[in-house]
C-alpha cells in the first residue's frame, strides 16, 4: 500500500489542486512500473566469444540471464572430438551450473579447455556479466565393483591396447580395458597414424614394385643401427600386412586408396595413410568395435600394481580411481599397453640427460612410463632406455608435431636462419633433428609452394592448424620469395640462391648437395608457405623386453607367466631410431599377438 501526502498550493501558485493530483498520479504510475521492472528477471542476452584451441578457433554463443550463464552453444570447433569430448559436454555443463569459466581443465585436453574458458570469458565481458570464481569439480565416478573378475585385463586404451582387447575378446575371453586418462586413444590418437606394410594393396594399385617383407626388415634394422631385436623385428614386418588387412576388413578402418607416405629410412613408398591422416580414424573404429563386443572400457582408472600368485604368475591388477582402490582379477593374464615415457621429464633425464627439460614433447600427457615401472617392480627387464627419438619439425610453442609437415614428404625444402639447406629432407628423424639443433637458434624453416600443396594437400588437410600457426606467427604465406624471407628475416639473396639451386636439381633429378632420395619440385612460382619447426621428444625406443610372442621377460630372459606387453611400452623393436610409420605396425601387430596369447593362456 502506498501513502502519499499532497501539499496544497499557496495563494500565489498558479497550479490547481486537480492538476497537482494528476501530476502526482503520473509519478506514482512511473514509480510502480519501475518497481515492477526492477523486480522482474532481466531479459536474456546472447554474446559471442572466441578462444584459440589446438586446431583453430573455438567460437561459442553464450546466453546470459539475470547475470548468470544460461546456455553455451559451441558454434565452431575443430578440436579432436575424442580428446575434447568432455570439454564440450561435462565442462560446458559445469560452467552453466556454477556460473564460472574457471573450471578445472579436462586432463589431456588442456588447450581445448582453455579455449572454451577464453570464449566464455570474452562473451561475459561483452555482456557486462561478472562470473563466479574458480570451481573445483567433483569427479564423476562410474559404478565399478571394488573387485572384478575377467579372463584378460588390458592396461592402456591406445592402438596396442584396443588391438589386444578386441583380439582377446574375439578368441572367447572376457576382457576389460583400463585407461587412466579421461579419454581413450593416447598417442595413437594424435599420431599421423601411417602404417608401414610391405606388399600392401595400395602399392599394387599405384604400380610400386620391388618391395618385400625382407626389404622392410632390412630397412628397419638398418634404421635402428642394427640394435633392434632381430626376431621381434621380423615378427613385426611379417605380420604388418595381415594387421593392416585386419584393421581394414574387421575393424573397419578406412585408408586412402590412392596415396602412400614415403618416410625417411624406408627404401620403398609403403606407408598406408588412414582417412583424415590422423589416428582419429583408428581410435573411432577401435572404440566402436570394442563397444560392439561389449568390452568395458573404464577411463580414469589408473593401474598401480600387478598382482601375482604364489608361483609368481601375474593374476591381476590393482588400480585406483579418485583415490578409491579397485582390484581386477585376470584369470588368464594381463597385457600392458601403456605407452612410453616421453612426457615424463624426470624419467627421460634419468635415462638420457640430453633429453631433459630442454625439450618439449609431441606426446600426450599420459605418456609417463608407469607401465614400465610397474613391471620392473616384479622383476621385468627393461632395455634400451637411453634411446630416445625426437621428431624434427614440431610446434615451437607446444612441442606438438606440425601436421602441415606432410609437405616435406612431397618436396618441401628445409633451410636455416641463413636461408641455406643443411640436411636431406627425407633423412632419418634422428639425423635431421641433430642437424636442426646444430643450426642458429636450434630451429629451421620448411618452404613449399602451390605445386607441392597440390601433391601433399598439407594445407587442405590441416586448415585448422594453418589458422592457428598463422595467428601465432609460426607460419606465413606469401606470393613471392621476398615475402617469405622478409617475414622471418631470412637473408633474401641467400634464400633465392638456395631455391635456384633446388630448381636445377628438380630439372636434373639429382640432388648434388644432400642426395635427396625423391624428386624435387620446381619452386620458381608461388604462392609460398613457410613454417618454423623445432625438434621435440617423440618416441622412447626403450622399454620392457619381450619375445616374438609379446611375453614380458625377466632379467634371465625368461617369460614372466601371465604378463604380455605391446606398443611403445616395449623396447625391442626400433633400436636407436624408429622409422616413421613403423609405430602403428608395431602396436597393432604385437597388440594382436598379446591379446591372442593371453586369451589362450591356461586358466587357473
Amino acid at each position: 500500500m502506498l501513502t502519499v501526502s499532497f501539499r496544497l498550493p499557496y495563494p500565489h501558485d498558479q497550479t490547481t489542486v486537480e492538476e497537482l493530483i494528476m501530476s502526482r498520479l503520473k509519478i506514482l504510475v512511473c514509480l510502480a512500473l519501475a518497481s515492477l521492472t526492477a523486480s522482474a528477471p532481466a531479459a536474456p542476452v546472447t554474446t559471442q566469444g572466441t578462444g584459440v584451441g589446438k586446431h583453430g578457433d573455438v567460437i561459442a554463443d553464450v546466453t546470459f540471464e539475470s547475470g548468470r550463464i544460461k546456455a553455451i552453444d559451441i558454434r565452431k570447433s575443430n578440436e579432436n572430438p575424442i580428446l575434447a569430448g568432455k570439454v564440450f559436454t561435462e565442462m560446458k555443463d559445469a560452467m552453466v551450473a556454477h556460473n564460472s569459466a574457471d573450471i578445472d581443465a579436462v586432463t589431456g585436453a588442456t588447450v581445448s579447455s582453455d579455449a572454451l574458458k577464453q570464449a566464455v570469458k570474452e562473451a561475459a565481458a561483452k555482456a557486462g556479466v561478472t562470473l563466479s570464481g574458480p570451481v573445483a569439480l567433483l569427479k564423476r565416478t562410474p559404478k565399478v565393483p571394488e573387485t572384478n573378475v575377467y579372463d584378460v585385463v588390458v592396461i592402456g586404451a591406445g592402438g596396442a591396447g584396443f588391438s589386444a582387447a578386441i583380439t582377446a575378446s574375439d578368441a572367447g575371453a572376457k576382457v576389460v580395458l583400463l585407461e587412466k586418462m579421461p579419454s581413450v586413444g593416447g598417442n595413437s590418437l594424435v599420431s599421423g597414424a601411417e602404417m608401414a606394410a610391405a606388399g600392401n594393396w595400395v602399392q599394387k594399385k599405384l604400380g610400386i614394385e620391388g618391395d618385400s617383407v625382407e626389404l622392410h626388415y632390412q630397412d628397419t634394422m638398418k634404421g635402428g643401427d642394427m640394435k633392434g631385436d632381430p626376431a621381434v623385428v621380423r615378427t613385426m614386418v611379417e605380420n604388418a600386412l595381415p594387421a593392416a588387412l585386419w584393421c581394414r576388413d574387421v575393424i573397419g578402418v578406412e585408408f586412402q586408396e590412392d596415396n602412400l607416405f614415403f618416410f625417411g629410412g624406408h627404401s620403398k613408398k609403403r606407408s598406408l595413410i588412414p582417412k583424415g591422416a590422423t589416428g582419429l580414424e583408428f581410435i573411432n573404429k577401435f572404440s566402436a568395435a570394442a563397444q560392439k563386443r561389449g568390452i568395458p572400457v573404464i577411463t580414469n582408472m589408473k593401474a598401480e600394481e600387478l598382482v601375482r600368485d604364489a608361483s609368481g604368475r601375474v593374476t591381476g591388477v590393482k588400480a585406483t580411481m579418485d583415490g578409491k582402490a579397485y582390484t581386477f582379477e585376470a584369470r588368464r593374464g594381463v597385457v600392458i599397453a601403456t605407452g612410453g615415457f616421453a612426457a615424463n621429464v624426470a624419467m627421460r633425464t634419468k635415462a638420457n640427460p640430453f633429453y631433459g627439460d630442454g625439450f618439449k614433447t609431441t606426446n600426450m600427457p599420459g605418456a609417463m612410463g608407469e607401465g614400465i615401472e610397474m613391471a620392473r617392480r616384479i622383476g621385468a627387464q627393461a632395455v634400451n632406455m637411453e634411446l630416445i627419438q625426437t621428431y624434427p619439425m614440431c610446434d615451437p610453442n607446444s612441442g606438438a608435431i606440425e601436421l602441415i609437415d606432410d609437405a616435406r614428404f612431397e618436396g618441401a625444402i628445409l633451410v636455416n636462419q641463413e636461408g641455406r639447406r643443411f640436411v636431406e629432407e627425407l633423412e632419418r628423424r634422428d639425423v635431421m633433428s641433430k642437424a636442426i639443433l646444430e643450426q642458429t637458434g636450434k630451429y629451421c624453416y620448411a618452404i613449399f609452394n602451390g605445386e607441392i600443396e597440390k601433391r601433399s594437400h598439407a594445407v587442405t588437410h590441416h586448415q585448422d592448424e594453418v589458422e592457428v600457426f598463422t595467428k601465432t606467427g609460426i607460419l606465413h604465406k606469401a606470393d613471392t620469395i621476398e615475402g617469405i624471407a622478409g617475414f622471418f628475416q631470412i637473408p633474401v639473396d641467400n634464400l633465392k640462391a638456395t631455391i635456384a639451386r633446388v630448381n636445377e636439381f628438380a630439372k636434373t633429378g639429382k640432388d648434388l648437395d644432400f642426395n635427396y632420395r625423391s624428386r624435387f619440385v620446381d619452386l620458381s612460382t608461388g604462392p609460398y608457405w613457410i613454417y618454423r619447426g623445432v625438434p621435440s621428444v617423440h618416441h622412447t625406443m626403450g622399454g620392457l623386453k619381450i619375445n616374438p610372442k609379446a611375453e614380458v621377460l625377466d632379467a634371465l630372459d625368461k617369460p614372466i607367466p601371465g604378463l604380455w606387453a605391446a606398443g611403445e611400452v616395449t623396447g625391442c623393436t626400433h633400436g636407436t631410431n624408429r622409422l616413421g610409420s613403423n609405430a602403428y605396425a608395431d602396436i597393432i601387430v604385437f597388440g594382436r599377438i598379446a591379446g591372442a596369447e593371453a586369451a589362450n593362456a591356461r586358466q587357473e
